[in-house]
């Protein structure tokens, strides 16, 4: 099956990649002549694990393409997926559909045939209902039809995501859309991956949704940690305690310094603007985005309160910035807040992260960054672990003990044994234990 994908960011990428590996015709569609070319090149314009040898594998098999064109992209395609960005917009926390609106506008005048246009996009309900009313109103001959069918991949296992998914969910209305959607998703049924097929409305909803509950979850424990902090529990050995409990799960159970990433910030958000649109407030959904932003500088009063609540010149060892491992995606990572607090404090910060330097250099200033992890350690006053890298997994202790100017060591991921690191000498400090 011939299929367009417009945008060749994160989603666009991977959906067009996997699409190309299933056996169809793919070309994506970016106006940014710079990745365009950079794809051309070879090089793939973000870090995921294994999407570089998925894109060259199916570029040369002939079956992946990319185009500033398109109209030329569009062209003779069954499917044309959205996958453009819908970033929180500016005043009012909404998500701003301005990419997919114009993607839909000159998608009309280039379809040819029958063509389904999917929104891949994470977009508001209703969206489907105003791109529909915009393919109608730049081309009224054009036969289409609008499904949405969100995507629900995690930055860092987004392949394997996209391949062996939980589920599929395609809303629509029109049979023959539908019928389309099928045959695109028709490999995934030797993995025996449910496909569920519902109203165009309730596919919307479902994307904001499932990311509202999986930040519900991520504060809970967080604010459960805290608890368990006042107490003397191990908030570990709760979330165990409850994780195994077949009804709530054991994922998104790991307390830490809060949630960050391209998505679950802005479609938290998204939801709450759709539920104040629609006079159906959603209650808890407030309390979790209010409770996560807080939860980031409280994560920085944390490392200053185990550094004798004094951290003017001294200096402060970070090691990760992304909002978590195996990605380059600095959005909303909890490590801008903790150190741009530590940076008000009076602190000096020395940096360093596997993939995320560049981002973060963007975003983060009068940060020293270093280029591995032990340099980032040596003369510091204390180690804070912000992202849970496996390289940071098992540190020489005794090294880093000898590179400290004091042994104080800040798991905000609760990655190391407390038994472990106070053996070794270190004064430690976790979070909820």
């Amino acid at each position: 099956m011939r299929i367009a994908v417009i945008g060749t960011g994160y989603v666009g990428l991977v959906s067009g990649a996997c699409f190309a590996d299933f056996g169809h015709d793919v070309i994506c569609v970016d106006k940014d002549e710079s990745k365009i070319d950079a794809l051309h090149a070879g090089r793939i314009p973000i870090f995921e694990p294994g999407l570089q040898a998925l894109v060259e594998t199916n570029v040369k098999a002939g079956r992946l393409g990319f185009t500033t064109d398109l109209t030329e992209g569009v062209k003779g395609a069954e499917a044309v997926f959205i996958a453009v960005g819908t970033p929180s917009r500016r005043g009012d926390g909404h998500a701003d559909l301005g990419y997919v609106f114009a993607a839909a506008a000159e998608v009309a005048t280039a379809v040819s045939g029958f063509t389904v246009v999917i929104t891949k996009s994470t977009v508001p309900v209703g969206t489907g209902d105003e791109v529909e009313r915009i393919l109608r109103e730049n081309n009224p001959a054009a036969e289409f039809a609008v499904v949405s069918n969100p995507e629900f991949l995690r930055e860092g296992a987004a392949i394997d995501d996209f391949k062996r998914p939980d589920r599929v969910v395609i809303g629509g209305h029109d049979e023959r859309a539908m019928a389309v959607m099928r045959e695109i998703y028709r490999p995934l049924s030797l993995n025996s991956s449910p496909v569920i097929e519902m109203s165009r409305r309730g596919a919307e909803l479902t994307k904001y949704a499932g990311n509202a509950f999986l930040a519900t979850k991520i504060t809970f424990i967080n604010e459960i940690a805290d608890l368990c902090e006042k107490v003397g529990a191990d908030v570990q050995e709760v979330a165990r305690g409850i994780g195994l409990d077949k009804r709530i799960g054991s994922k998104f159970l790991n307390a830490g310094p809060g949630y960050g990433g391209s998505c679950f910030p802005k479609d938290t958000l998204a939801l709450l603007k759709t539920s104040q649109d629609y006079e159906a407030p959603q209650r808890i959904v407030e309390a979790v985005v209010a409770v996560n932003e807080n939860r980031k500088r409280a994560m920085g009063r944390k490392v200053i309160a185990a550094m004798g609540e004094d951290v003017r010149g001294k200096t402060v060892a970070v090691l990760g910035l992304t909002f978590k491992p195996n990605t380059d995606d600095m959005r909303d990572s909890p490590a801008i807040a903790v150190i741009q607090l530590l940076q008000d404090a009076g602190a000096r910060v020395q940096a360093y992260d596997p993939e995320g330097m560049e981002q973060a250099a963007k975003l983060l200033q009068n940060v020293d960054f270093k280029t591995d992890t032990y340099a980032t350690i040596e003369g510091a006053d204390a180690l804070v672990i912000v992202t849970e890298w496996d390289a940071f997994r098992a540190l020489d202790l005794k090294r880093v003990k000898a590179l400290l100017s004091e042994p104080i060591l800040i798991d905000l991921r609760n990655i190391y044994p407390r038994e472990v690191v106070e053996t070794a000498g270190f004064k430690y400090i976790a979070v909820g234990r």
